[in-house]
């Protein structure tokens, strides 16, 4: 019964441990439900809100809840110093995003991103992108923070990189950089065909709560489970210990002498008395007329012993 037991805490063990982690990724999706609940209310409450001068907007460092905010700023743009955002996609399209650096009149450094480039079929990588426009330019577009990533996807390589990070990409600018960028939804005077603006993402929840009821039923399934297969273990432990007390009562009954003695009631003529213990052959024969028959002419020589004996 000792391993029984063991065996049943180890199994207990291994589904609490998969009930525990199936919970887990259900409280994460929950909590990037909240996450996107409250991007989605701050996107309405930026779009709802003015439009921000530069300076007001890019006095600190820019956090989750500055994400979307709309911005103004003048200055002119450092068109020598242009970086290609690799891998990107703008709804089902795929491209690359346009950096550029933007002096203002302030004299800081900002990086803008004027917009998206769907990449050609036939083609890896654009050999010319649109210049920015000269001179003095003003551009209203939203506050975006910094995205974060591995050294070698921030660090700019041949005017191309991977994630827009203004920390990372100052020193290869070699200009100190504002915190966060700009994407860019108008510029003045107008910039080239071909650019698309990024947008806020959509308003919506996404799977998330589907996916937490998933994994928390997969932890109830797990629970459930455990039980009907310790359940079913017993049950069927106690039907073998039944059948194995059965065969074995069974085996006991056909292991005994047939010719083991029986009581038998007590006969006169015999002299036996009552509760004898006979032989089975003798006891059957006990009440058998033959047998009577014959005590009878035993008893009739006893009572004459001159009379003749007749076989």
């Amino acid at each position: 019964m000792g391993r029984v037991w063991l065996r049943w805490l180890l199994l207990a063990a291994f589904v609490v441990a998969i009930g525990f982690t199936f919970v887990s990724l259900g409280n994460w999706q929950l909590d990037r439900l909240d996450q996107r609940r409250d991007r989605n209310a701050n996107v309405v409450a930026h779009e709802q809100a003015a439009v921000l001068p530069f300076e007001q907007a890019f006095d600190h460092p820019i956090t989750e809840t500055d994400q979307w905010q709309r911005v103004q700023v003048t200055g002119t743009f450092l068109a020598d110093r242009q970086l290609q955002v690799r891998y990107r996609s703008l709804g089902d399209q795929t491209g690359w995003e346009l950096v550029t650096p933007l002096q203002t009149a302030s004299g800081q450094t900002v990086l803008v991103d004027r917009g998206f480039i769907v990449r050609p079929a036939a083609e890896d990588f654009p050999r010319v992108f649109p210049a920015p426009p000269s001179g003095e330019v003003t551009v209203v577009g939203y506050v975006r923070r910094n995205e974060q990533g591995k050294p070698n996807a921030t660090t700019p390589t041949e005017n191309t990189v991977r994630l827009i990070n203004s920390d990372a990409i100052a020193p290869w600018l070699g200009r100190p950089l504002v915190n966060g960028y700009i994407s860019a939804l108008t510029v003045d005077p107008p910039q080239s065909e071909g650019l698309a603006p990024i947008t806020p993402p959509a308003l919506d929840e996404g799977p998330h709560l589907s996916y937490a009821l998933q994994w928390f039923s997969f932890a109830a399934i797990a629970g459930f489970g455990l039980v009907v297969l310790i359940r079913n273990d017993v049950r069927d432990r106690k039907r073998a210990a039944a059948r194995a007390a059965k065969e074995a009562s069974a085996g006991r009954r056909s292991d005994a002498d047939p010719r083991d003695g029986q009581r038998v009631d007590a006969d006169p003529h015999n002299g036996r008395p009552a509760g004898d213990v006979v032989a089975a052959g003798e006891a059957s024969d006990a009440g058998s007329p033959e047998r009577e028959r014959d005590d009878a002419r035993v008893a009739s020589l006893e009572e004459d012993p001159a009379r003749p004996r007749t076989h």
